[in-house]
Parts: C-alpha cells; structure tokens; sequence
C-alpha cells in the first residue's frame, strides 16, 4: 500500500511497538487492530468514473418516475462535472483550484418516501463509484464522526473512516442520510465535526481519531438527505 508520510510514520512506530510487546498482550492485540484497519483503508485506490450522460439520463428513468426536475438537476451537475474534468476548449484561464471537480455536495430536501435516498443510489451506479450510506438519525455523540481515541478499551475510528474502509476506494458517493436529525448532547456536537468532513479546504486532511493521521477526503462525492 501506498501510504502518505504521515501515515506510514505512524505505521512504523506502531509495528516497532508490536515488535516489543508480548504476543498475548491487550496491548499487541490493539495494536494488531489499528494496523489491520490502516492496511484496509483506500489510501491510493481509486476507481474510475464514468461520466457517459446519456447512460445517466437511462439509469435515472429506469429507477425512478416522474421526478423530473430532481433528475434534470442530477443531469446538469453531472454535465458540469464533465466539462470541468474535460476542460472547455477556448476557456480563459483561472486558478488550477476553480477547475478541480472537487468540493461538490449535494443536499435532497423533502419528506419520507419520496425517493431522496435511492436517487443517490443511482447517482452512484451512473458515475460507476461505490455506494457508501450512513444513517445519521439519532448520532448524538461528536464519536460517531470522529472515532475514538485509541487510549479507550475498545476504541473504534468514526462512521466516515469504516465507510470509506467498505467503500473500498478513495472516491465514492457518500450518503450522509437525515442529516436534519442529528442530536446534540453533553458528548459534543457532530455537526459541528462534520464541517471537517465536508468542507473543500479541509477535508483532504480529516483526522479521526482512532485512526489519528489526516485521511484525504477531498475526491469523495457527498450527497445529503433531509
């Protein structure tokens, strides 16, 4: 695996603490766990999309009828999506930041039933990405998006990193489901660490916890519900 400084530092340090620790030790085995979750994370792997819109506009009226408007959205963010990646013949210059296909979220609003999260399904079997969803309802705990530290027994990295840990590449469609149903409590507020995860300027480097070095996010399509 290739791994980024940072993290193969860490790695590094880990494997030469394993090395000195007793086999059978509570400590070996939390070690041997950290390493196995850093060695399952999609550091460099990536897959390739397909941005063939008229394969789009197909697989969106196949899943789903009527919608109209949602899909012809859909379709001219994808169209969008495409001519930046191509790179329009004739354009003026501007900054290599303002052409990057990075940074983009898209938000459904309305209410149960109406189709919100299985668009997003679709949206993900016309850009040929794996399809990640966690369910947000109910998360309370500033834990649940940025794991644990890994002093706590049983300690475990937040929602994002396992989703990207079975998602299996760094760039998939990212399903942040109720997002209008997060709670707060004396444990901290997880919106408020969603901003790490969400925000263009920041989360190429989104640092979990567990996992405790910064995890490029940057090439992950989020899409939210509410």
């Amino acid at each position: 695996i290739q791994l980024p400084d940072a993290a193969r530092k860490e790695v590094d340090r880990e494997l030469s603490r394993l090395e000195r620790a007793s086999r059978d030790s509570m400590e070996a085995q939390v070690i041997r766990t950290y390493l196995e979750t850093m060695a399952e994370l999609p550091w460099d792997k990536r897959v390739e999309e397909s941005l063939d819109l008229k394969r789009a506009a197909e697989i969106l009226e196949q899943d789903h009828f009527g919608l109209k408007d949602v899909k012809d959205q859909v379709l001219e963010f994808l169209a969008v999506r495409q001519l930046r990646q191509q790179g329009i013949a004739g354009a003026a210059p501007g900054n290599d930041d303002d052409k990057q296909p990075k940074g983009h979220i898209l938000l459904f609003v309305g209410p149960p039933g109406v189709g919100k999260t299985s668009i997003a399904k679709s949206i993900a079997r016309a850009m040929g990405r794996p399809y990640v969803r966690i369910s947000l309802g109910g998360a309370r705990d500033e834990a649940d998006i940025r794991g644990h530290r890994r002093t706590y027994v049983g300690a475990m990295p937040g929602r994002i990193i396992q989703g990207m840990k079975q998602a299996g590449a760094k760039n998939p469609v990212f399903l942040l489901d109720e997002l209008d149903k997060l709670g707060v409590s004396f444990q901290g507020d997880p919106a408020a660490a969603l901003l790490e995860v969400l925000d263009p300027e920041q989360n190429d480097s989104f640092t979990d916890h567990y996992v405790g070095v910064p995890f490029d996010l940057s090439e992950v399509l989020f899409v939210a519900t509410s």
